[in-house]
This record gives C-alpha cells, sequence and structure tokens, in this order.
C-alpha cells in the first residue's frame, strides 16, 4: 500500500490570500481617487503575513498514513518525528466546527494505548474518510496479531 500523505487544509488559506488582495485592491483604489498617501497599499501588503504565516505552518505539519503505522512530523528547518504503531489506535475523533463543516474538513485526534497524550491534526479535508481508514488499518492489525 502507498503512503498516504494528510496536511492541514488549503481551502482557509486559499480564502485569506484572497480576502488580502480584495482589502489591497480596494485600499489603492482609495489612495488613487482620494489623494491618500502612497504609502498606505504597501502597509495593507502586510496583511499578507496573516495567509502567509497559515502556510508556513500547513507546510511544516504532516501525517503520513503507513500499512503498519501512523508517522506525525512537525517542523520546516528543525523537524520533530513522532511514529505510532496502528495496532495501538484506540480511538479516532472527529470534530468539526459550524465553518468546517460548511467546507467539509474537520481536525481529526488519535489516541493511542500505553501514551498520556494524543495526537491531533487541524482542519483537514474528508476528516471522517481518514478516521475511517486508521481505524479500518488499526482492526486489521489487531486481527493480524491475533492470528485470527
Amino acid at each position: 500500500m502507498a503512503e498516504i500523505i494528510i496536511r492541514p487544509t488549503m481551502k482557509f488559506i486559499i480564502a485569506g490570500y484572497i480576502a488580502v488582495l480584495v482589502v489591497i485592491a480596494v485600499v489603492t483604489g482609495f489612495t488613487i481617487h482620494l489623494d491618500w498617501p502612497n504609502w498606505v497599499p504597501a502597509v495593507a501588503a502586510l496583511l499578507f503575513i496573516w495567509p502567509l504565516e497559515r502556510h508556513l505552518h500547513r507546510q511544516s505539519e504532516r501525517i503520513s498514513i503507513l500499512e503498519d503505522r501512523l508517522r506525525y512530523d512537525v517542523g520546516i528547518l528543525s523537524k520533530s518525528t513522532r511514529t505510532i504503531l496502528i495496532s495501538r489506535v484506540q480511538d479516532v475523533t472527529v470534530r468539526q466546527r459550524l465553518a468546517q463543516r460548511i467546507f467539509g474538513v474537520g481536525d481529526l485526534s488519535i489516541e493511542t494505548a500505553g501514551e498520556a497524550s494524543g495526537l491531533t491534526i487541524e482542519s483537514i479535508d474528508h476528516p471522517h474518510q481518514t478516521a475511517d481508514h486508521i481505524t479500518g488499518l488499526s482492526q486489521k492489525g489487531i486481527v493480524q496479531g491475533q492470528g485470527l
């Protein structure tokens, strides 16, 4: 089976870039027609920091789903990797706020046996299908481990 990579969604990031472009266009229009100082659109361009920061955060976080384990990687320059055996997964939870439900995304939480902390990746696309896939692999691993 091929590795499946799960990252936070791009939907809200793209919406952020579009919103910033609209604000810059409106501010530029007002600057031209109302004799505002020329530096005002440049200040408005600083709004790009918000979607850019979210984009970098998205690139720094991922879950790789393999047949027998999950690999959770965080970081861009320095990385932290957590590996979880699929057979140790006990609970997979999907949480969706209203905006997430509208756009078909949600937060995925994974609880494992014998560990104090769970793992949560926020705002992923198709969270229910991902949860079902992980649960299916976990059940398959448990059945194979028992020799059934």
